[in-house]
C-alpha cells in the first residue's frame, strides 16, 4: 500500500482539493501542516519554493493541480474521452484564473492598488466567472461538463471557501444553481466524512 503525505499551510486553500480528492478515494494520508512563521525555514527544502507538495512513497510531488489531475484519473474522474478532459480541464482552469484574479488583491502589498483591484473584482471579475458558472452548471444538469461528476466540480467545491475568504463576500449568493451543486458535493459520503472532521484546518491567515 502507498505511503502519501500532504504538506502545505495549516489551512485549506490550494490544498483542500488534493485534501477532497484523497478523500474521494478513501487514501489514508498524513495531513502534515505549519504554520506562516514555519515557512521561512521549510521553503528551501520544498521544490521551487512552494507548497502544497505531495509525497507518494517518497516521491515528491509539486503543482496542485496537476497533482489533482493524476488523483482524478485514479477515480475516474479526469473525463471518459479526450474532448471530456479538455473540457473538464478547462473548467478547472476557468476557476482557478477567479483564484488567480482574487489572489492578486488579497495579497498585494501596497494598499492603493489593493482598493483599485477590489473594485474591478466586486464590479467586474467576480459577475463575469461567477455567473458564467451558474449558466454552465445550469446548462449540465447541475455539474460542471457533460451532466455528471468530475474532478471540476470538487475542485470548485473545495476552492470555494478560499475563494469566498479573499473575495469578503458569498460567491454564491443569488445563485441557486451552484448552491444546489455545492449541497451535492459536499454530500458525496467521503467528502461529507472529511468535512465534518474536526481535524480539517480552518482559515486562520
Amino acid at each position: 500500500m502507498s505511503v502519501y503525505k500532504l504538506t502545505y499551510f495549516n489551512f485549506p486553500a490550494l490544498a483542500e482539493p488534493i485534501r477532497f480528492l484523497l478523500a474521494y478515494l478513501e487514501i489514508d494520508f498524513e495531513d502534515f501542516r505549519f504554520e506562516r512563521e514555519q515557512w521561512p525555514s521549510i521553503k528551501p527544502t520544498m521544490p521551487f519554493g512552494k507548497v502544497p507538495i505531495l509525497e507518494i512513497d517518497g516521491k515528491i510531488l509539486n503543482q496542485s493541480i496537476a497533482i489533482c489531475r493524476y488523483l482524478s484519473k485514479k477515480s475516474g474522474l479526469a473525463g471518459s474521452d479526450d474532448w471530456e478532459s479538455l473540457m473538464i480541464d478547462i473548467a478547472v482552469d476557468n476557476v482557478n484564473d477567479l483564484r488567480q484574479a482574487l489572489s492578486s488583491h488579497t495579497f498585494d502589498p501596497n494598499e492603493k492598488s489593493k482598493a483599485e483591484k477590489y473594485v474591478t473584482l466586486i464590479n467586474e471579475t467576480i459577475p463575469l466567472y461567477m455567473n458564467k458558472f451558474e449558466n454552465t452548471v445550469g446548462e449540465n444538469d447541475g455539474y460542471f461538463v457533460n451532466g455528471k461528476l468530475s474532478w471540476a466540480d470538487i475542485y470548485f467545491v473545495a476552492c470555494l471557501d478560499f475563494l469566498n475568504y479573499m473575495a469578503k463576500v458569498d460567491l454564491l449568493e443569488s445563485r441557486p444553481k451552484l448552491q444546489a451543486h455545492k449541497r451535492k458535493i459536499l454530500e458525496i459520503p467521503q467528502i461529507k466524512s472529511w468535512v465534518g472532521q474536526a481535524k480539517r484546518p480552518a482559515f486562520s491567515m
